[in-house]
């Protein structure tokens, strides 16, 4: 007689949760000699090791900043790294704001969690691009929410449409979620006129703009556009007007491991952040906190210099091996930034079906693309990151990937 499962009888949304494929594959990829494109992660070789390691040490070694380092702390965060913030969001970002907009959250995914803890009730309507950052799917589902296609370019689809399909599936249109630049998966970055339809939209259903900044940093070319933070504040006329919900992480530029990052928004929104923080986690690590805003205050734009030298020229790399080594039919995007190029096979082909034979005869892993739609297509679509894999591996790790879809 079998035992019966110990597991507890879970809440309805549970059903909703699934392990992120990307983590999936990165166990998958763990191999000695394994040319790995997967996951977006960033070249540790590039973190401020000797910064970091020297300012724990400072910090622990003076008793005052011990014992407040080691003691609970506010929920909104250490105020001089939120007053850092403050400062970067004017000096970089024009997003005019004080340290009272800035929450601080453990890493931008905290971010998003709690914004569909408060916003997203069962049945309302998340407005998503088609593919989308599966991180955000993954934070949303737990809310119950149901799905609609944002557009990134023109649309007849009016408002109305969007408030009509909300209404009968139960709910309204709550957020628009939006990764301006450089996106994950697919390394596009929203236009100007985008991002202005984009406030327009949300102006009409009265629904908030949630903006993920956590690429930003990560320009190799092109020219800066104005976040959307900032577009609303110079067509509302503060920030405390402004429907968008600002996201940002230390964790693609300084070090993911130390789980920083921020909100910024309208004090009342801000406020609500807070008491969702103080039910979470009551507040992210004071230490972490003091030391990441003595290091980025020294070395943050030098850290983004040499990043981006980094990242830019492995672009470069991948850009060019794809061009010489892919097969006709097989198309991919050309990103000014970010950590990702993204790419199709041919219409009929499945990039899920395809990466088992990438591993195992070509020792080159790479994400399918299908999990990053909310509605299951995308067969064909796959995300190749460059971040990790020198130049040389790059150029390898294309010319074997490229055999294995030559002979499909």
């Amino acid at each position: 007689m079998s035992e019966a499962t110990a597991e507890p009888r879970y809440a309805a949304r549970a059903s909703r949760m699934r392990a992120s494929e990307i983590r999936e594959y990165l166990k998958l990829i763990d191999q000695p000699g394994l040319i790995s494109f997967a996951g977006g992660i960033p070249d540790p070789a590039l973190f401020p090791a000797a910064a970091f390691a020297e300012t724990y040490a400072r910090v622990l070694a003076d008793p005052a900043r011990s014992r407040s380092a080691l003691q609970y702390s506010v929920s909104e965060g250490y105020l001089p790294l939120r007053q850092w913030i403050a400062a970067r969001m004017l000096s970089d970002r024009t997003i005019a704001c004080t340290a009272d907009n800035v929450v601080i959250t453990s890493g931008s995914q905290q971010a998003l969690d709690f914004i569909g803890k408060l916003l997203i009730s069962t049945g309302d309507t998340a407005l998503v691009t088609a593919p989308t950052y599966l991180g955000a799917l993954m934070a949303f589902n737990a809310y119950e929410p149901r799905y609609d296609t944002l557009p990134l370019d023109a649309t007849n689809r009016t408002p109305a449409a969007y408030a009509d399909a909300a209404d009968r599936a139960g709910g309204t249109v709550k957020l628009a979620y939006a990764v301006p630049d450089f996106a994950n998966p697919t390394g596009a970055t929203m236009s100007a006129a985008a991002r202005v339809k984009l406030l327009e939209l949300a102006d009409a259903l009265d629904c908030a703009v949630v903006e993920d900044t956590a690429y930003t940093e990560l320009r190799f070319s092109g020219e800066a556009v104005p976040s959307l933070a900032s577009l609303e504040i110079a067509r509302k006329g503060s920030i405390e007007a402004s429907r968008v919900i600002h996201c940002g992480t230390f964790s693609k530029v300084m070090a993911p491991a130390l789980r920083i990052g921020w909100i910024v928004a309208a004090k009342p929104i801000v406020r609500r952040f807070v008491l969702v923080k103080q039910a979470a986690d009551l507040h992210s690590g004071t230490l972490d906190q003091m030391v990441m805003h003595e290091v980025a205050d020294a070395t943050f734009d030098t850290q983004i210099a040499k990043v981006r030298a980094s990242y830019g020229a492995r672009r470069d790399a991948m850009l060019a091996a794809l061009a010489r080594h892919m097969p006709k039919g097989v198309r991919w995007s050309q990103p000014d930034g970010g950590m990702f190029v993204w790419a199709s096979l041919p219409e009929g082909q499945d990039a899920a079906a395809l990466v088992q034979r990438a591993v195992s005869e070509a020792r080159v892993a790479y994400v399918p693309g299908r999990a990053f739609f909310t509605d299951g297509t995308g067969a064909n679509t796959f995300r190749l990151s460059f971040t990790l894999p020198t130049p040389p591996e790059i150029e390898d790790g294309i010319a074997r990937l490229a055999r294995v879809f030559a002979t499909v």
